[in-house]
Order: C-alpha cells, then structure tokens, then sequence
C-alpha cells in the first residue's frame, strides 16, 4: 500500500448519540436496550491518540456496497489518526456466514488486541463472539446488530427506527399528494441480518399506526448484491407493479431497484425510499431517481467504533455503556443542499482499503 493512498485524518465534529446502560434486557436487541436500559442522550467526541500500535479486526459482511465502503473510511481515516494498525477481514456476503466465522477464527489466532464484528446474523455469531472473549479478545459490534451478550460495547443506530423514519415520509409524502390509501413494497436485504429485522418491523409499526391506509404488499428478501436485487425488484414489479405507490429498499437494494423501475416504465409512477444512505444514494436523490433516506451515518459508527475500541483498550473508560446508538438523519430533496454527508458517506472517489499501519505507513 501506497502512503498516499491511505485517507487523511480527520477531525469531526462530537457525534450525536444515546448511550444505553444496564442492567436491561438479557441476549436482546439494540432497540431491546433502548426500551429496557438507562438511555443518556449526549455525544461522542475524538478518542486522543493511541499510547501503542493496537491491533484491531474489523470483520465486515462484504464490501460489495457503498455502504460497507463508507465504514471503510471511517475506520481506517481513524486509525491513522488515532496511530492504530486496522485490519479490515470481509466476508463474501451475507450468504457467506461460514466465510465470517472463518475470519474471526482467524483474528483469534492472530491475537489481535481487539475484534470489531458486524455480524451477518443475530444468532449465528453468538458462539463465536464467546470464544473471542475466552480467548481474552475484547469484541465490539458495529452496525449490524447481534443478541450476543458477550460483546464490550454495540455501536449501532435503532434498526426498527430505519423502516419507522423511512415509512414516516412515505406516510408523509402520501398526505401532502392527497392521497388516502397507499401500498407499499419492501426490499430490505438479507433475511436473518438484524438491521433487516429492524427495517420490517419499524415499517410495519408505522403503517399500523398510520393516519391513512398503508398496504405493505410485499416483501422480497435477498443479499443486497446489485444484480441478485434487480432481479428480485424485476420479480416484484412483474407481480405488483400497476399497485404500487412506492417501494423502500435497503442500501444495496434500492439503486438496483431504480434501474428496474426504468425498465419497467414505472419510475414515474412507483416513489423510491431508501431505509439509508450511501454516496450513489445521495446522487439519486440529487437527481430526483430516490426520494428519500434515513441516515445511520455510516462513517460516524465506524468512528465511534474503533474510538470506543482504543478508549477501551487505553483504560480510559469508567463505566461502559451496552450500547451506543447513533442518532438518526433524514436527507431528502429539500434539505440536500445543507446535509452534512461527510459524516454518513466516504468522500467521492475513495476506493475501500483493507489495511492501515502506522508503523509501514
């Protein structure tokens, strides 16, 4: 690696978050912890630099999204600063569990000073998180969500809030068109992947309590790879597409979806919403091809994350708190202009690096 390709520093503004302490809910969920645990609103700010080249894994799902390519960012731009060395072990996907498994196998072996996990599933990686913290490995959780109770600290945003936020300006859009009824699809990603979970459920709460009629007619689960999306936004056109008013779709899932709707001719007629937000979801929204997205701020996870990590690991925390969720942004047409992007999405033409270290750097 090149030293010029690795990102700058950067110096960010406290990132505005709600820590959650316990005691709370046993093996739950981040929005468990929200509605069970003691919630301090407050933010987090720039951990000082590291004493010593800790060693922490990052092990993602893929970086086959813009998305993952954002934490990407946030995680090595702050390694550099921070004078950590940061491994970034990706998966496949998220059909490829046993690949992730694999990788933290790995970190374990590799005696790393710290693992931060986005795990593929809720469950599944429970086992594995155990056998990191025997072994001595401390275990962060960024982004994607887990029951494990095994895990430091889960820096994360509420999941059930991304399909809420999302199906509120759906709701919102629909009043102000004057419309009384509306159906909706969903393509929220991968079944089994906790921010999937979160995404139908906050949808189907907000439908419920709606003030007009929300119809969710469908609901297309697959990895959030383009082509594997299009093909199934093809699938939901075929079968509901003369019904449909809009359709919500995942990072990965709603680009795709788009070019489907222009095949179909129907990208007039079916509004598109992203449950978050990513670079080329930001451009479409720009150009008037995505209406809007909620925002977990990405690269302000991946930030909180390898922060809390070395905070940990310096000694420098007192009472660690279960979970730490970033608060939600909304970007639409109408406030694009003034949206700070630099704290959700990599800068345009960053390319995903897998490695930082300051002592090769």
């Amino acid at each position: 690696m090149r030293a010029q390709q690795v990102p700058d520093a950067v110096k960010f503004a406290p990132i505005p978050v709600h820590s959650i302490y316990r005691p709370l809910q046993a093996n739950g969920t981040a929005d468990d912890a929200l509605a069970s645990g003691r919630v301090v609103p407050g933010s987090y700010g720039m951990a000082a630099r590291a004493t010593k080249r800790w060693r922490i894994a990052f092990l993602f799902p893929h970086l086959k999204d813009p998305y993952w390519v954002g934490c990407s960012y946030g995680v090595i731009s702050e390694a550099r600063r921070l004078g950590v060395a940061a491994d970034i072990l990706p998966a496949t996907g998220y059909d490829d569990l046993a690949g992730q498994l694999r990788k933290m196998d790995q970190a374990i072996e590799a005696r790393y000073d710290a693992i931060v996990i986005s795990p593929i599933n809720m469950t599944f990686n429970m086992a594995s998180i155990a056998k990191a913290r025997a072994a001595g490995i401390p275990v962060f959780e960024l982004a994607n969500d887990s029951r494990s109770d095994d895990l430091v600290i889960k820096v994360t945003t509420s999941l059930r809030g991304m399909g809420l936020e999302a199906t509120r300006w759906v709701i919102r859009d629909a009043q102000q068109r004057g419309l009384k009824s509306i159906n909706v699809a969903l393509l929220p990603g991968p079944s089994g992947a906790g921010w999937v979970k979160g995404e139908v459920d906050g949808s189907r709460i907000a439908a419920q309590s709606a003030p007009i009629k929300v119809n969710i007619l469908d609901i297309r689960y697959g990895d959030s790879d383009f082509n594997g999306q299009a093909k199934l936004a093809t699938e939901l056109l075929a079968k509901n597409g003369s019904k449909l008013d809009y359709i919500i779709g995942c990072t990965g899932c709603a680009p795709p979806a788009y070019v489907s709707l222009q095949r179909a001719g129907l990208q007039d007629k079916i509004r598109l919403v992203a449950f978050d937000l990513t670079g080329d979801i930001a451009h479409m929204i720009r150009k008037k091809e995505i209406y809007a997205a909620v925002d977990t701020k990405g690269v302000s996870q991946a930030r909180v994350a390898i922060n809390a990590a070395v905070n940990m690991l310096e000694g420098r925390s007192k009472e660690l708190p279960h979970t730490i969720l970033i608060n939600l942004g909304m970007v639409d047409y109408q406030n694009y202009a003034d949206y700070p992007f630099d704290t959700s999405i990599a800068p345009d033409g960053y390319k995903a690096l897998l490695s930082y270290d300051p002592g090769s750097n």
